[in-house]
């Protein structure tokens, strides 16, 4: 089945932050670790903070030490108050937006005007934005309710964050009549009004909606309800397993959205299983074409087929012949790296990339036996090659390994917290990169003499970007697993909008090199047609950074593409030359 995935779908800013700092503090592991209520509206999200002995409380009076987070729906200031007295840390993780509407109730209700909130009465949220009406607030759901607000009083409207944007203006509209002197604000959430206004417009793409979400998220309902008046079939689901496969067989696309607090990783998982029910109007080829695409993504095939055609890229851009042998190694040996290092480090895969876990557990035999005897296959062709060609690669064999095995013996690990290189900070991106440069920029070099170590140095530092751009950003993409298991990648180190900005500087200066070492004949020409393969990877970036590709799988497929376009237009100058 197609699916369309809103790009919207999934946690909103304030929501995301508030996991972020809680996740962070979790890792810590110092001392005991509340949040006050229920950090988000989403039970397998809580269940998991849960199993990181994160506990939700909604009395402090037995509390006596640790650190108290306060989640993003805000509180009232009389309970501010009381948590600032206790003996406990504070962490405020109240979303901005929320805090906005928090001071404009405030500063309003200070000079005399009473508030009107427009929301569910019993929500987090509102109980939270109440505290700041000294009592006189008075909270809306509904046009009907209109009726029960004072006449007389000066009157101002701040809607609950995630309210339905058409239903909050026409109780406004309707305020207005009564009372045309009230003064009325917008508060809705803009990740709010794009949410809905996108399944508004998906609605009219597909044959029905998938609407992912805990049951008792606010805004999740409202979602399935601006679908279902969109006049389309609506399912609201919490997990894949709800899914009604029979109903959703019939229908050729499928959309999906998501609340606000739910994560990417079961997003991922009813995307997966909604592509696996077959519906009645696809034709075979398309279906074993996408089967067999999204099977070669999920295998490392990809990757692999985009390190032989980089590698033959590179020998083209240094001037030298090309030799199948060394791209052959370099498909070897990453192929052979990337399936053996998934099993033995599972870390955050669960979380990361649900649909690839689940391949590599229903494959596993096959996957392991053809990483070893890629490996081995590597060796040999590398035996043959000489003698420094083979240590060498056995020695990237043996490091690859080692990467994902612990080296710290157990009785000593309380003395350092890094028990295996792959959980040293940010060591992921510059260990591949490094291994990437090496096998198609160095390995070649071994059997010629003398090197021309100019173009050498250009072609290893090109590699090496484009590998770290590519395996940066796709930390980026799973940044919540890896909170989730404690990893510190680039971006959970730096932030990601610095670590975007960084992969755009190393983008630009491999750009800039390209564009200047031919005209000094440090490398061939084609170092132009390269370009192009860099241009790419910052489209994947910007189109992240903009949220114009929400699906995982399709960016994967961009970056790989890049990769895979270094060997096409390699074979194209070699042609024309």
């Amino acid at each position: 089945m197609k699916v369309k995935l809103a790009i919207t779908a999934g946690f909103c800013m304030g929501v995301r932050r508030a996991m972020e700092i809680a996740l962070a503090e979790a890792n810590k592991g110092d001392g005991p670790f509340y949040t006050f209520g229920p950090l988000i509206h989403n039970k397998q999200v809580l269940e998991l903070l849960e199993s990181k002995s994160v506990i939700a409380v909604d009395n402090i009076d037995q509390l006596n030490e640790g650190t108290l987070l306060i989640r993003a729906h805000g509180i009232p200031p009389e309970q501010r108050k009381k948590l600032k007295d206790s003996n406990l840390r504070i962490l405020d993780a109240t979303c901005p937006r929320v805090a906005r509407v928090q001071a404009i109730i405030r500063y309003n209700t200070n000079k005399g005007y009473t508030p009107v909130i427009v929301g569910d009465k019993d929500h987090a949220e509102v109980v939270g934005l109440m505290g700041y009406g000294k009592g006189r607030a008075h909270v809306i759901n509904s046009k009907a309710e209109v009726e029960n607000l004072p006449e007389t009083e000066k009157l101002f409207v701040v809607a609950q964050t995630t309210q339905n944007e058409h239903s909050y203006q026409e109780i406004v509209e309707i305020i207005k009549k009564r009372n045309p002197q009230t003064i009325i604000f917008n508060t809705i959430c803009e990740a709010t009004h794009e949410r809905q206004q996108e399944v508004r417009a998906l609605a009219d793409t597909v044959d029905g909606m998938v609407v992912v979400g805990g049951y008792n998220s606010g805004n999740t309902h409202r979602l399935v309800e601006i679908s279902k008046e969109s006049g389309i079939p609506t399912f609201h689901i919490e997990t894949e397993k709800e899914l009604d496969r029979e109903k959703l067989s019939a229908m050729n696309v499928a959309g999906i959205t998501a609340g606000a607090s739910t994560p990417n990783w079961m997003i991922k998982k009813v995307v997966k299983e909604l592509e696996s029910i077959r519906s009645r109007r696809e034709n075979f080829f398309g279906r074993w074409l996408r089967k067999t695409v999204k099977s070669m993504l999920l295998s490392s095939g990809l990757v692999a087929l985009g390190a032989f055609s980089l590698s033959y890229a590179s020998a083209v851009l240094s001037g030298t012949t090309p030799k199948l042998i060394y791209p052959l190694l370099a498909f070897l040996y990453i192929y052979a790296m990337h399936v053996l290092n998934r099993f033995l480090d599972k870390g955050a895969s669960t979380y990361n990339d649900p649909e690839k876990a689940a391949f590599y557990r229903k494959n596993r035999v096959f996957l392991v036996l053809t990483g070893i005897v890629s490996a081995i296959i590597a060796l040999i062709l590398s035996y043959l090659l000489g003698t420094k060609i083979y240590l060498l690669m056995a020695g990237l064999c043996i490091l690859g390994i080692i990467y994902s095995i612990p080296l710290v013996p157990m009785s000593l690990r309380h003395l350092w917290r890094y028990s295996k290189i792959k959980d040293i900070p940010g060591s992921k991106g510059l260990s591949e990169a490094f291994a990437w440069a090496v096998v198609i920029a160095l390995l070649p070099l071994l059997g010629k003499d003398p090197i021309k170590w100019p173009s050498t140095i250009i072609t290893f530092y090109l590699v090496f970007s484009m590998a770290y751009v590519r395996t940066a950003l796709f930390d980026i993409l799973q940044v919540q697993g890896d909170m989730i298991v404690g990893k510190e990648t680039l971006p959970i180190i730096l932030g990601e909008n610095r670590a975007l900005f960084l992969l755009k500087g190393i983008i630009l200066s491999a750009c800039l090199l390209l564009i200047i070492a031919p005209i000094f004949n440090l490398v061939t020409y084609f170092s132009f047609f390269l370009l192009v393969c860099f241009i790419l990877l910052s489209v994947s970036l910007m189109s992240h950074e903009k949220g114009r590709i929400h699906s995982e799988p399709h960016t994967e497929y961009l970056v790989e593409a890049s990769f895979i376009l270094a060997g096409l237009l390699g074979l194209l100058w070699q042609g024309l030359s």
